[in-house]
């Protein structure tokens, strides 16, 4: 069962609030594969494991980590997921959606997710690193299906900037200011875990895809809901079923993000140092 409707995220924030205390984060930063380097740049003041946290549990993907850390950054602090689950472990919306909750219902105002993804729009090559400005849900299903909870906001929650277009903008100018100008483009998730034929991509491609993966979307769809400001970056890992001569393979993802890491965790550091400064008087 997708739905959430019977999943009951409080013993997850019962748990992690006894793990870290009374904390306010004012940001919080779920972590694709790779993406974990950034945890280098800070020291986290806590770690909390995954599967110490109900519901949850362990990530079952290699490149996911699978802790959360607590990081303080300019006297701020903000939750680091690293890595997440995804919906086809078979798992259902209620571990995907429980670091959303633990964020939203911490304080969190600010969600920025991560993820690799694999590069429909022609120019964009493994490595580059892409900010969403919209996505495209073909999961075929969505994480607020079932019983109405006013914890996610409104029964049928607006989706027109599910990006926060100021955010988005911000985060391009810190991000060009710190020597490493993004792509922008459109996301669209499929439920996986198998990758796309070629006869796919071409109809995502006529779609408005720029870039397809397999997570990221649920995450986006709760936070904005909620309303958080959401943001979303994806690194390009490799290109598309069809648009290169090769089969895919997630060696090739892994081995991607390995070399694209040091940017990967530039970026992030000076977003989450952004993220991290004081509000303005």
């Amino acid at each position: 069962m997708s739905r959430m409707k019977q999943f009951d995220f409080s013993p997850a924030l019962t748990a992690v609030r006894q793990q870290i205390g009374d904390v306010c984060p004012s940001w919080a930063l779920i972590l694709g594969s790779g993406w974990s380097v950034v945890l280098e740049r800070f020291a986290s003041t806590h770690i909390v494991p995954y599967a110490d946290i109900p519901g949850l549990g362990q990530a079952g993907v290699q490149g996911h980590a699978g802790e959360l850390h607590v990081v303080e950054i300019n006297g701020r602090l903000g939750l680091v997921f690293a890595g997440r689950r995804h919906l086809y472990e078979g798992i259902g919306f209620g571990p995907i959606a429980t670091p959303v909750y633990i964020a939203k219902s911490l304080g969190a105002e600010t969600l920025l997710l991560t993820n690799a993804a694999g590069g429909i729009r022609p120019g964009l090559a493994p490595g580059d690193l892409m900010l969403l400005d919209d996505h495209i849900n073909m999961m075929g299903q969505s994480p607020l299906t079932g019983e109405h909870d006013a914890f996610w906001g409104p029964r049928f929650p607006d989706q027109s900037t599910v990006y926060d277009p100021a955010l988005r903008q911000t985060l391009a100018s810190v991000a060009e200011r710190a020597g490493h100008p993004l792509d922008h483009g459109v996301y669209l998730a499929t439920s996986g875990p198998s990758y796309e034929t070629p006869a796919e991509i071409r109809a995502y491609a006529t779609m408005g895809a720029d870039a397809v993966g397999m997570s990221t979307v649920p995450e986006a769809i709760l936070g904005n809901a909620a309303g958080m400001r959401v943001a979303g970056i994806s690194c390009i890992t490799n290109v598309a079923a069809g648009v290169a001569d090769k089969a895919l393979a997630h060696d090739e993802v892994l081995q991607v993000t390995e070399q694209a890491k040091p940017r990967m965790g530039d970026v992030l550091a000076v977003i989450c140092r952004h993220l991290s400064e004081p509000p303005p008087a």
